[in-house]
């Protein structure tokens, strides 16, 4: 890795997951609020869209699930817990990042927090979307190492793919995702497995979209770049 530790590599990898993690998922959630809102059954929506993600149904009502899956930082699949994540890994990173980089994760995390109980917390989240934005301008600015921000967007190109791909995202904007992600991977010194590599490369090329047979593609993915 040159300079960078392995600890550090896995760092700068898991904060690009986390933070693109927020990001999709968040944006996502609008959706599938006015989903509940639109339906009578609130229960098979989000019960649907906990099967797309492989997280655990332990909703009991839509308030419920909107209170928990956002809020909550003792549950591990929510927004804050995952912007908790992001935030752990960005501030052992303070010296290859800087201060002004991490303020937004900061940010971010002090946002959802507000938001709860507010009369309106999906709008006051929309903050969270837009301090995310400026950190990966912070981190375009800011991080002068170009192997950091190489392996940062590595973990965000692949988180992105693998949302989309359980979301049901449309195939084109799958294809553009993992061509990002091989073209920073590549720019890397993470180590590739070129077979998975390969492999998924040719499940994209061919699926013309990503229905019930899904499973195939993110194993490929997940075997890609080898973290801990």
């Amino acid at each position: 890795m040159g300079i960078i530790s392995i600890e550090k590599a896995n760092n700068l990898y898991w904060l690009g997951r986390y933070t693109e993690r927020v990001f999709t998922t968040l944006r996502k959630f609008y959706r599938i609020f006015d989903s509940m809102i639109d339906f009578d059954d609130a229960e098979m929506v989000y019960s649907e869209y906990c099967q797309r993600l492989s997280i655990p149904n332990i909703y009991t009502s839509g308030q419920q699930f909107v209170d928990c899956y956002i809020f909550d930082p003792k549950n591990p699949d929510s927004l804050y817990h995952n912007m908790e994540r992001a935030y752990d890994n960005a501030i052992v990173l303070r010296d290859e990042l800087s201060s002004n980089v991490v303020s937004y994760i900061q940010l971010a995390l002090d946002a959802i927090a507000s938001a709860k109980g507010t009369a309106a917390p999906l709008f006051q989240l929309q903050q969270v979307v837009d301090y995310l934005f400026a950190f990966w301008g912070c981190v375009d600015d800011y991080v002068e190492n170009e192997e950091c921000r190489n392996i940062m967007k590595t973990g965000k190109y692949a988180e992105r793919i693998d949302l989309y791909i359980r979301l049901q995202y449309h195939t084109k904007d799958i294809e553009k995702e993992f061509t990002k992600f091989v073209n920073r991977m590549k720019k890397t010194n993470m180590h590739c497995n070129l077979d998975k590599l390969a492999e998924l490369t040719e499940i994209i090329n061919t699926k013309k979209e990503f229905n019930t047979e899904y499973q195939e593609a993110l194993n490929c993915l997940q075997g890609i770049v080898e973290v801990v």
